[in-house]
């Protein structure tokens, strides 16, 4: 439909796309039980989630008695290994997800993934849940290298690029994510079911939705 009024939508995956919390979860509670440490709540490890793996694990250890860069580096492989192996045990998309990225493919919208997680592994994921056709683009926090991931905004240029250029929106459900879209000159849309350390409010999103029924309204708003 061409009175759409954007060209490409780009999606943060973890807390945005996917509920990945309960395989994150296990992984982190694998490399701290390998360090000794208690286990924690789904709940506790939700708020640390996208920033990357390490950022994610350091919050992990951190909460459990701290640690050292050299006992990071050796957990964070740990922790990825098993994350791996069991990518997609209980991980799926969020209610409603699929219906939207179905009508803005049939509005002619080009899809894009821009992630903290490493690219391999979100390809994987994506690929183990059937997703990876959908999205013209899938661009992870180590694709351009060390030092740009979000919220710097190159991932985003590179996900533009890559859709074949045009007007662009980007939805996510952290501050990496709205931080990343304003530096790239994006409108960007929080999530409210997203894994939020604090309110979704704080963000400083253009727009916020509860649902995915309201997406593609919302979009249309931002960009009247």
């Amino acid at each position: 439909m061409a009175d759409f009024p954007f060209d490409i939508v780009g999606f943060d995956l973890d807390g945005t796309l996917l509920d990945t919390s309960g395989d994150l979860a296990a992984a982190v509670n694998h490399a701290l039980a390998s360090a000794g440490r208690p286990s924690l709540p789904v709940e506790r490890v939700r708020p640390m989630i996208g920033g990357g793996s390490r950022h994610m694990l350091a919050r992990g250890m951190a909460a459990t008695g701290g640690c050292t860069e050299a006992e990071l580096d050796v957990l964070q492989r740990r922790l990825l290994d098993y994350y791996e192996a069991n990518i997609a045990v209980s991980t799926r998309p969020f209610p409603g997800t699929l219906d939207a990225l179905d009508e803005l493919a049939r509005r002619g919208v080009a899809l894009g993934i821009v992630t903290n997680k490493n690219e391999r592994l979100a390809r994987l994921v994506l690929g183990e849940l059937g997703l990876t056709p959908r999205f013209a683009s899938i661009v992870g926090g180590d694709t351009l290298g060390p030092g740009r991931a979000k919220p710097a905004p190159d991932l985003l240029h590179l996900m533009i690029e890559r859709c074949g250029g045009g007007r662009a929106a980007f939805v996510g459900d952290s501050i990496y994510d709205v931080e990343a879209g304003r530096a790239a000159g994006l409108p960007t849309v929080a999530v409210a079911f997203g894994f939020l350390a604090g309110s979704v409010e704080e963000l400083g999103a253009d727009a916020v939705i509860d649902g995915y029924v309201e997406l593609i309204p919302t979009l249309e708003r931002l960009g009247g």
